[in-house]
């Protein structure tokens, strides 16, 4: 396979996403692009190609670190540097894995010889090698926690530390960083968010013609990529001068005072919290300009900026989608109009490319133009979900119902289904934990053992010592070190004296909701409630970053309506269009619950399961169990909640019955779970019974078959 990459010019289409490449190559201080977009829409192909678009760097010879001849790193591990001719390289672009580990993130330090000798034995990492150059993530969206806060360190300072026991390395560390990421496998954190100068929204083409010539131009690379190279070598020189001429041009740029109001209403209108939006949109809006080939910022400089900039700020939480309001925009820089006068008499386009080339061949100009279409998200002008019921009020509030008495079994079977309606406001809930020590993803759920967190102790390292215990490792090597003829002040340090130190910390779970959409469930205060509820619960996911998965019920079935995923949006996507209605076949979404939980811990060992079950525990119908005809609905479900116990699943109940007669069904399917039952109200974080809420589960190995009664008792909210 070649090594050759597809040329940048050759992509099709997606004018937003090498706009936005180019302008960071135009003002790296622009800070970085995050692509958001469907797999297989060019973007990885896009950002791989950019960095042959790069000038050169003037490095020191021989140096790690790649220190400018004319301004060295003073800090730089390999310096200092003497004044002497530099050496021309091309620009780097270093791809950051998402399972990479710290190490080999940051750097490596040899601790023995640390220890031993006195030496700073460093060994670089990918923060060095992209100094000056492109950090490249791809799946950003998936990037572990410890690694999202070294990124945020390095890039917040242009330098990266590492540090251990005492023992410092510091070396600069500036690049820009891309990233990549198909939403449905969730959001990136928001910290790590704002720190993306520019978004772009990608998607495939839906004109046959353009997919025709995407599926043309890839053929012919994968037959001979150094021949596609070759045809369009022509294009990619053309593309890196105007980079080379824009930056040239760049200082000469002048933001003017109309640019700055703009740029300053624009913000603020939109109510983007803190300055860093400001900062950015002044860099690409100036970007903009030079690479127009103009001195002037224009109004259509601040708004391509603006579309370019904000989108991704404009999120209050992970269920709103990124996007602007484009007539918002249009009202907010109308109001301050362009006064300077233009030096020479130019044609004012629509669009803000009036300067560039305007033809490379088929499938759109390579520099995508300030002019390209301005990045559309998925319906991000109103980040409400279309799935209001046209019965609901103008008000908000739900019709006032009689207060709810147990229903008849014969009302459920004939109740028609439902028009889904909308969930209450989502509130701030209780934690749920798993009970025990597991070693998962990193998260900030239950505690497990993790590499960053409180040290518990220590142990022998398996493979590269990555976090020295320096209490342990003295005390390993003190009773040597007559035998090792130890004459001085210092420790004769071995490779086997050294201990790992084991820490502890949070992991994320896999949080599975088990939702009765029956006809019991079915008045609207109520279903309301409950889908408020269970947005909470998908919110606190979020931020403690597990995975999500959501089963429905109702009728005569279990539905998977959303494997398991970090995509905590699309989980409250499909509540939000949830119907009801039918009988309630608890059984069966029980035991969709144990087929689900069983192939997920073929896939992911060490994430452990939480099972939240939304009922009032009513079970109407057997379903689609099969077998066990002879058994009532509510037996089959009990059989099917002690075969979760069983297995260690742990549980909680989250009981919605209402009205003023209670049968108390979910408490005894709390039992049968081995797991506590929680009213709604109850699961406020601000409720009476404020208290942080773990679920408790009995350890397999010391319960006796026979006393899962008594083991009931220790399996509850704490």
């Amino acid at each position: 396979m070649s090594s050759t990459h597809f040329p940048f010019s050759a992509v099709v289409g997606q004018d937003d996403l090498r706009l936005a490449l180019l302008l960071n190559a135009v003002s790296p201080a622009v800070g970085g692009v995050l692509v958001r977009g469907e797999k297989g829409t060019a973007k990885s192909t896009a950002v791989r190609a950019l960095s042959a678009l790069l000038p050169q760097v003037d490095v020191v010879p021989g140096c790690r670190f790649s220190c400018a001849p004319a301004a060295p790193d003073p800090s730089c591990p390999d310096g200092p540097h003497e004044s002497g001719p530099g050496a021309l390289r091309p620009a780097r672009m270093v791809e950051l894995p998402v399972g990479a580990s710290e190490d080999r993130l940051v750097g490596a330090l040899d601790i023995e010889r640390a220890l031993a000798e006195g030496v700073k034995a460093f060994e670089p990492g990918l923060l060095a090698d992209a100094h000056r150059g492109i950090l490249y993530v791809d799946e950003v969206n998936l990037l572990h926690d410890h690694l999202v806060d070294v990124l945020l360190d390095a890039a917040a300072m242009g330098a990266s530390y590492v540090e251990r026991e005492g023992v410092s390395v510091r070396h600069a560390a500036r690049f820009l960083l891309v990233g990549t990421m198909n939403p449905e496998e969730g959001e990136l954190r928001p910290q790590l968010l704002d720190r993306f100068g520019l978004t772009v929204e990608v998607a495939a083409s839906r004109e046959p013609a353009q997919r025709v010539e995407v599926v043309r131009r890839r053929l012919a690379y994968e037959d001979d990529p150094a021949g596609f190279a070759t045809r369009w070598a022509g294009d990619e020189h053309e593309v890196r001068a105007r980079v080379v001429a824009a930056r040239a041009l760049l200082p000469k740029v002048s933001l003017g005072d109309t640019a700055l109001l703009q740029i300053a209403a624009t913000c603020a209108g939109f109510e983007v919290d803190g300055m860093r939006a400001d900062i950015v949109m002044a860099r690409t809006a100036t970007a903009l300009a030079a690479w127009a080939g103009r001195t002037d910022v224009r109004k259509e400089d601040v708004r391509q900026a603006a579309l370019l900039a904000l989108p991704h700020r404009r999120r209050r939480n992970p269920f709103d989608a990124p996007g602007l309001d484009e007539d918002m925009l249009d009202r907010i820089l109308d109001e301050f109009p362009d006064e300077d006068p233009e030096p020479e008499p130019e044609p004012e386009p629509e669009g803000p490319d009036d300067s560039g080339p305007e033809d490379d061949g088929p499938g759109g100009g390579p520099d995508g133009g300030p002019g390209g279409t301005p990045p559309q998200g998925d319906g991000s002008q109103d980040p409400d979900t279309p799935a209001e019921s046209p019965e609901t009020p103008e008000t908000g509030e739900a019709p006032a119902e009689a207060p709810e008495a147990p229903q008849p079994a014969a009302q459920e079977a004939a109740g028609p289904e439902q028009a889904a309606v909308r969930a209450a406001e989502p509130f701030r809930t209780k934690m749920l934990s798993v009970p025990g020590l597991g070693e998962g993803a990193s998260g900030r759920r239950s505690r497990a053992r993790t590499a960053h967190g409180r040290t518990t102790g220590a142990q022998r390292p398996r493979g590269h010592l990555t976090k020295l215990h320096l209490a342990a490792t003295i005390q390993a090597a003190a009773p040597h070190q007559k035998a090792r003829g130890r004459d001085g002040r210092g420790l004769v340090i071995r490779k086997d004296d050294l201990r790992q130190a084991t820490r502890e910390g949070r992991e994320g779970n896999l949080v599975l909701f088990v939702v009765d959409a029956s006809g019991s469930m079915a008045a609207r205060q109520r279903m309301s409630a409950v889908k408020g509820a269970v947005m909470s619960l998908l919110l606190d996911a979020y931020q403690r970053r597990d995975k999500v998965g959501l089963i429905t019920f109702r009728g005569a079935t279990a539905e998977l309506a959303l494997p398991p995923t970090s995509s905590v949006d699309a989980a409250a996507a499909r509540l939000e269009q949830l119907p009801t209605g039918g009988r309630t076949p608890l059984a069966a979404g029980l035991l969709k619950a144990h087929e689900v939980l069983r192939i997920e811990r073929l896939r992911d060992p060490s994430r452990r399961p939480l099972l939240v079950v939304v009922t009032d525990g009513r079970a109407t119908s057997a379903g689609n169990v099969g077998g066990r005809t002879d058994s009532s609905p509510r037996e089959l479900a009990g059989h099917s909640a002690r075969l979760l116990q069983a297995g260690g699943v742990a549980s909680v109940v989250v009981d919605c019955e209402s009205g003023p007669v209670r049968l108390g069904l979910a408490g005894v399917l709390a039992q049968d779970l081995g797991g506590p039952s929680v009213t709604l109200d109850g699961l406020r974080a601000d409720s009476l019974a404020g208290l942080v809420k773990n679920v408790r589960t009995a350890v397999a190995s010391t319960a006796s078959p026979h006393s899962s009664s008594n083991s009931n008792s220790n399996r509850r909210v704490a």
